[in-house]
């Protein structure tokens, strides 16, 4: 209960915050889109497996938009990004095969690795990708109506809060259902799920999928609002950010990226403005004292359950 309403507040302080400051909107979105990009993460993190490289499928993400759009004048928004999140999942299908044999650091250097080619090539490939200058996307319609910049940024705005709300329940519903549970299996006891007849190379690619197309959705949003696309969205830092984001927030619940995400972007945001030159040095502090403080991130500050605090009391 105390979660649901915690959803409705943000919610609803996000949409206020966008509609009387319409400068903020733009960051909020960015937030949101990360929130979802960190959610994705988390999925992998459930399983006990840490990607440094998931970025790259923001960066897919983002230039599906891109090329539809290009390719496809006219096309509506809604359809961009469902392109651009159908480009990121085939894509994490074809390299989950790969990196889901993998384990621990071997598994987020693979995964490190493949990003930074893509992203090389992405850089190089100047006639399809636009090389570092990356593709400018034009304002497409939304639903099929044509909007100017203030509106097209509300409408955005509205449609993120909603898809963030949707995407964290999923995830949730996730998390607790034998799917999920059994992701969970291959941190704890990979030998056992075998023992019990399951395949945790075929549970963790599952995963895997998951992830990708919420990071897809997450470079898509953020390739609309931003209206440019470039490959530094598939760069090992941005890949780094979202790992910073999953560990501030914490992976107890699915809530912990976008709390994550809003401490992130407040503190880069006044951090950036006030104090420029050691804006990097506040946010490493920031996670240090989370990690020190908060082991499970700031989602560890919320009420458990009553059913789990009868478990843990037990």
């Amino acid at each position: 209960m105390f979660v649901r309403n915690l959803t409705i507040a943000g919610a609803l302080a996000c949409l206020a915050l966008g509609l009387f400051f319409p400068w903020s909107k733009t960051p909020i979105i960015v937030a949101l889109s990360f929130g979802v990009a960190a959610l994705g993460v988390g999925v992998m993190v459930r399983a006990g497996q840490v990607s440094f490289g998931h970025a790259l499928y923001a960066m897919i993400g983002g230039y599906a938009v891109a090329m539809l759009a290009r390719s496809f004048p006219g096309l509506d928004g809604v359809v961009l990004v469902l392109g651009g999140v159908l480009a990121s999942t085939l894509v994490g299908a074809v390299v989950g095969l790969f990196v889901v044999r993998y384990r621990g650091i071997f598994f987020g250097m693979l995964n490190l690795a493949i990003s930074m080619v893509l992203f090389s090539v992405a850089g190089k490939m100047y006639q399809f990708t636009g090389g570092t200058d990356g593709l400018r996307v034009a304002r497409p319609t939304m639903l099929g109506i044509s909007m100017d910049r203030t509106v097209f940024e509300t409408v955005l705005l509205v449609g993120m809060i909603v898809a963030a709300v949707v995407l964290g329940w999923l995830v949730q519903r996730y998390f607790r259902s034998a799917a999920g549970e059994a992701l969970a299996g291959i941190k704890s006891n990979e030998t056992r799920l075998e023992y019990l007849g399951l395949s945790a190379r075929r549970i963790l690619w599952n995963g895997y999928l998951i992830s990708a197309a919420l990071v897809g959705f997450s470079g898509a949003m953020f390739g609309l609002i931003q209206g440019l696309v470039t490959p530094d969205m598939g760069y090992w830092i941005r890949s780094g950010e979202f790992v910073f984001i999953t560990i501030l927030g914490g992976t107890g619940h699915a809530i912990g990226a976008f709390l994550g995400a809003a401490v992130f972007e407040v503190v880069k945001l006044f951090a950036g403005a006030y104090i420029p030159q050691a804006w990097h040095m506040l946010l490493g502090g920031t996670l240090i004292l989370v990690i020190v403080v908060l082991p499970g991130g700031i989602v560890g500050l919320l009420p458990k359950p009553r059913t789990q605090a009868r478990r843990v009391a037990d």
